[in-house]
């Protein structure tokens, strides 16, 4: 029987209130109290302090707004857990000239920042930001940019710190209850999935990734791999062991493999120059020819293809998505 789940879903402003007296003191503000007649201090810091908040994520700490209201998520990754919370950023990329089909609903009616590889400072810089969530994909360059225009969150792509990701957004966000009951209804799915997991043992799985054409594979802890071989407890081949960034995997070699079962994923912009390469590949007679192909265990576009695989939002689609077509 097949079993489906549903999911529950520019300036910094750190006050620069320190001046120089004549003696090269602290500036200081003098308030005195109703009842008793007293005079009490109020440093710049504690002036600071009051409207401002640190966060601490991956080891590094960030001072933004205490009251964070406009949120500019620059990365893929930051607009889909925007999405999944119920975040509405000011600012969001764009893939083809719109916000990506699969968050549209969720993210209408933000401004439009530039694409993945190096969003629009001038675009941003008109929205005044009170921070900007983009990506640790980025070049230290482009991150340079960003942290001028206002404090800038890197957004982990390594899957394995997606509960990170979603907290710290959710503590901008002002989502924090959401955030937990997401991360606990995740963990209580993959803990009903162990009992099936025995389906999964003897089974060699790929996920590939489509791009310019050509095929990729992750190591076990990027793009959406952690969901089948940590949460969903398949093994990991031998040939993902080995992977240690994004690299491609020949025919060939997949022919070598001989996977039993295939998620394989397909983005259009992604292939603008090979547009007939997914049905190239699957009329291909030594794709045909391996063990998933011939036992229709070949699942395209299983989620969006756009997902970026290391968030909230796709790691809840590909749980439902794996445990619907490899746990039946």
């Amino acid at each position: 029987m097949k079993k489906r789940w549903g999911f529950g879903a520019a300036a910094l402003l750190t006050l620069a209130l320190a001046g120089c007296g004549s003696s090269g003191e602290e500036a200081s503000t003098e308030k005195t109290g109703a009842s008793q007649g007293e005079t009490t201090t109020v440093s710049a810091e504690e002036k600071a302090e009051a409207t401002t908040q640190t966060l601490s994520y991956l080891g590094q700490d960030y001072t933004v707004p205490a009251n964070v209201e406009n949120i500019v998520a620059a990365s893929l990754e930051a607009m889909e857990d925007a999405a999944i919370l119920g975040i509405k950023p000011t600012g969001v990329l764009q893939v083809g000239g719109a916000i990506p089909a699969y968050l549209a609903d969720d993210l209408a009616g933000a401004e439009l920042i530039g694409d993945k590889r190096e969003p629009n400072a001038e675009s941003i810089l008109v929205l005044s930001p009170d921070v900007i969530v983009g990506t640790s994909k980025w070049p230290e360059e482009v991150a340079e940019k960003m942290n001028k225009i206002q404090t800038t969150i890197p957004y982990s792509h390594i899957s394995t710190n997606w509960k990170e990701n979603l907290m710290v957004l959710a503590q901008l966000g002002g989502k924090v209850d959401e955030a937990e009951l997401i991360i606990s209804d995740y963990e209580a799915k993959v803990a009903d999935a162990q009992s099936a997991k025995e389906q999964l043992a003897d089974k060699e799985i790929l996920i590939i990734r489509i791009r310019g054409g050509l095929m990729y594979i992750y190591p076990k802890d990027v793009y959406l791999n952690p969901v089948l071989y940590e949460d969903l407890g398949a093994p990991v081949p031998e040939i993902i062991t080995q992977t240690e960034a994004q690299a491609e995997i020949t025919l060939e070699t997949l022919a070598e493999v001989n996977p039993d079962a295939i998620f394989l994923q397909f983005e259009t912009s992604e292939n603008a120059d090979a547009p007939k390469s997914l049905e190239e590949l699957q009329n291909n007679p030594i794709f045909a020819s391996l063990a998933a192909a011939k036992n229709d265990q070949v699942f395209v576009n299983a989620i969006d293809p756009l997902a970026q695989g290391g968030t909230a939002w796709s790691k809840v689609k590909f749980l439902d998505a794996a445990y619907e077509n490899l746990l039946q």
